[in-house]
């Protein structure tokens, strides 16, 4: 299998030019912080949610339709989404002037559903995940639009490696190495490109990924030795909510990523009350997973380390995280 090389991403990160930010990084230095983790854990975010859209989604996305030919251009681009990846299509087709349609769940945020058809999106809403991507194939062959698979595939791993390029170059700007990486999982694209840059730049840091116990396809598929599939998402973390692993982001992960832990629905909301309490922060649940691994899973084990946390999205509306914190 082949994979992004530290010269390709930084290639990519260029090609994506002012279309993404280079989010921020800084250290979480807070009391609240420091109570919950043992003496001398240093905490660094990577706050990939202050990212156009909302979410590091559009790197991908991009990254991928920046390839397709101006015919393709012009028939447009479909996906599937719970919400991120669909609003980053909306973004990136807006961008390079094209349509997209986009396929959602239902149950779907209706904040992210109108985020999408205010940056000028077709959707669609169908019963559950499983169900989109079946719709979604609908389209493309009807259409001829070109699929952007939310997680899937070389392109879209080139285009999420940026991330981990970014948070190790802004480290080490900071006279930081980092002991470990901790990034969460939806289908395994931002994962295994984060994790590969990681990696390369510096061996000896870790990187773990975390899911959530009801959205555990790469947890699953790490202990079986391949891509696994789950029945149903069941986890507040919907973002996360990916039905199956698939083999080019299983292959990224299982070559780069140390361990997979899971984190309860309560773990996420505990996380996002000590981001809002100490980092002034606003994330959805996804957002907060990586944190939520530092508190509970990889506490003892990173105790006394320096750890990144990436802060992948905060796509969510006052009521719904209002309700996750007094939960």
């Amino acid at each position: 299998m082949t994979f992004p090389s530290i010269p390709e991403i930084r290639a990519a990160r260029t090609r994506l030019g002012q279309r993404v930010v280079t989010t921020p990084v800084r250290e979480l230095v807070d009391h609240a912080v420091a109570e919950r983790l043992p003496t001398g854990t240093r905490v660094w975010l990577k706050e990939e949610l202050f990212q156009r859209t909302g979410s590091f989604k559009p790197r991908g996305a991009l990254t991928v339709m920046l390839e397709l030919s101006d015919e393709q251009l012009a028939r447009g681009v479909t996906g599937v989404s719970a919400g991120n990846h669909a609003i980053s299509l909306a973004y990136a087709a807006r961008e390079l002037k094209t349509s997209a349609t986009v396929v959602m769940p239902r149950t779907a945020s209706p904040f992210r559903i109108a985020m999408c058809r205010e940056l000028g999106a077709q959707v669609e809403l169908v019963e559950n995940v499983h169900e989109a991507f079946a719709r979604v194939r609908e389209i493309e062959a009807a259409e001829q639009r070109a699929f952007v698979h939310p997680y899937e595939g070389p392109r879209t791993a080139l285009g999420t490696a940026t991330v981990g390029l970014e948070f190790m170059e802004q480290l080490a700007a900071e006279n930081v190495t980092p002991d470990a990486i901790v990034v969460a999982a939806g289908g395994g694209g931002l994962t295994g490109g984060v994790a590969c840059a990681v990696k390369q730049l510096s061996p000896s840091t870790q990187v773990f990924v975390v899911e959530p116990e009801g959205a555990d396809t790469m947890y699953r598929s790490f202990a079986a030795g391949s891509p696994q599939a789950i029945e149903k998402v069941q986890t507040i973390a919907d973002s996360l909510g990916a039905p199956r692993c698939e083999p080019y982001s299983y292959s990224l992960n299982k070559a780069f990523v140390d361990e997979v832990v899971l984190v309860s629905d309560d773990q996420i909301r505990d996380a996002m009350r000590l981001l809002f309490r100490s980092a002034k922060l606003v994330t959805e649940p996804a957002g907060a997973a990586s944190l939520a691994a530092l508190l509970h899973p990889l506490r003892e084990r990173l105790a006394g380390r320096t750890v990144g946390l990436v802060i992948c999205g905060g796509n969510v509306d006052a009521a719904t995280f209002a309700t996750h914190l007094a939960t």
